[in-house]
């Protein structure tokens, strides 16, 4: 009996010592991926820091009602706004207050020092006359031109923070309106063709930190980074309609040849892509001093409503590189993920990883040519575009279709994973022939194995 007992704590002892080696095993390779880029670089601890900015530390306060802004239907406040933001920022800065109430304006610009700060209960909303958003050098869908500045814009300011538990609404509904009978009268019109602000546009900003405040109803695109280093947003409220009147291009947020970009703790419902990749379009954008790649990019803890899809590549894009989205919530979006591949523009997206995505979709994963405005502008042969290691990893999702994939002749996918997946389809095709050393692992869809 006793040897039994030695026998029996010594088996129990022996399986507990494996237990901790398979445990331990198991949390390096969660901490592997948890702590690494897709293309195996570490991970800066500047990404494991949220910590929410005070914005009393940032400078003196200076509520915009104590300078004549007036919180009602009629006045326009722009002048007044804009005339103690050059005078914060000339006088060594400081954090610009909009306190409870409803105040309007058109286009305003932060300058050096300067911060915005909503409080609960407070509004900046903005005009719906397109006349109050003056026409200046700006960057819309991959390229530079002279358009309509946003209503919120930020150009070379360093450290430029918006915080705050207020809104900043677009008062969208006239731009939308305006779009969708320009569409109904040509169904081939392009998207700058209708007059259209966006909500908030940061150029050329390094750490940048967006926190709280809620986004909603932006006539055109809802935040656009562009050439921006180190900006973490964290939870952020994005809203746009899709009824009754579904608000055109109103991208959640569209990442401009950024690097280093933190989205966290956000919830996006948009009538169009949640977060986009920009970057650049045309047969020679790679060629363009402008453009750019998108890289080090993590997207984590978000909850998505109804939206186009979660995260989108193009369809203005030139190089995508290490982007890790991990642990996102998904209700009823059109897809999780949206490879756009434009026959027109030379595109590389490489080492993408979504892992930890739950919850409803239309379409999981989706990678199809983009032809939208296609222009050769005279080259004589599409170039050539590439998507590989991409990997897509403990999915549980429910939807109509597991993927759609597509491409064209000069097109290439190679180097794509499907790991650890539990899926509920209607419809699970794949063309296996075009994928490039495609590797599936530990995936069911509708209870069967998926292509092993």
């Amino acid at each position: 009996m006793k040897r039994l007992t030695r026998l029996t704590v010594k088996s129990v002892v022996g399986l507990l010592a494996i237990a901790l080696v398979a445990f331990s095993s198991c949390q390096e390779k969660k901490a592997t991926s948890s702590n690494t880029f897709p293309d195996g670089t570490p991970i800066p601890e500047w990404f494991s820091d949220t910590t929410k900015i005070d914005p009393s530390t940032l400078g003196k306060w200076y509520s915009i009602a104590d300078y004549g802004a007036v919180a009602d239907d009629l006045s326009l406040n722009t002048e007044v706004i804009q005339q103690l933001i050059d005078t914060v920022s000339a006088t060594g800065g400081g954090v610009i207050v909009v306190p409870q109430g409803t105040f309007r304006s058109g286009a305003l610009f932060f300058k050096p020092g300067t911060h915005l700060h909503i409080q609960k209960g407070g509004m900046l909303k903005g005009s719906d006359d397109i006349s109050n958003y003056p026409i200046m050098p700006s960057r819309m869908e991959g390229q530079n031109l002279d358009y309509y500045p946003a209503l919120v814009n930020a150009y070379d300011v360093d450290g430029f923070t918006i915080t705050g538990e207020g809104t900043i609404d677009g008062n969208g509904l006239k731009y939308w309106e305006a779009f969708w009978q320009r569409r109904k009268e040509n169904p081939k019109c392009t998207n700058l063709e209708v007059s259209r602000p966006r909500l908030v546009f940061i150029w050329g900003c390094d750490n940048v930190q967006l926190q709280d405040v809620k986004l909603h109803n932006s006539g055109f695109w809802t935040t656009h980074l562009y050439q921006c280093n180190y900006a973490k947003l964290l939870d952020l409220h994005i809203f746009a309609p899709k009824a009754p009147v579904p608000a055109p291009s109103s991208d959640a947020l569209d990442l401009d040849v950024c690097s280093n970009v933190l989205v966290r703790g956000c919830y996006m419902s948009v009538n169009d892509d949640a977060i986009a990749m920009k970057g650049g379009k045309g047969p020679w954008a790679d060629e363009d001093p402008n453009n750019g790649p998108n890289e080090n990019i993590l997207i984590e803890n978000n909850t998505y409503g109804f939206c186009h899809s979660t995260f989108t590549c193009g369809s203005e894009s030139v190089h995508t590189k290490n982007v890790l989205v991990r642990n996102c919530t998904v209700k009823d979006v059109s897809r999780v993920i949206f490879l756009k591949m434009r026959p027109d523009t030379p595109q590389k997206y490489e080492y993408i990883t979504l892992e930890g995505i739950s919850g409803t979709a239309r379409t999981a994963i989706y990678i199809r040519p983009w032809r939208q405005f296609f222009d050769l502008q005279g080259r004589e042969t599409p170039p050539v575009s590439s998507s590989e290691n991409i990997t897509f990893r403990d999915f549980n999702l429910k939807c109509d279709k597991f993927a759609e994939v597509g491409i064209t002749q000069y097109d290439r996918l190679s180097d794509i994973r499907f790991e650890d997946m539990t899926i509920e389809a209607g419809s699970a095709d794949l063309d296996t022939s075009i994928i490039s050393n495609l590797v599936v692992k530990n995936v069911t869809v509708n209870g069967e194995p998926f292509l092993q």
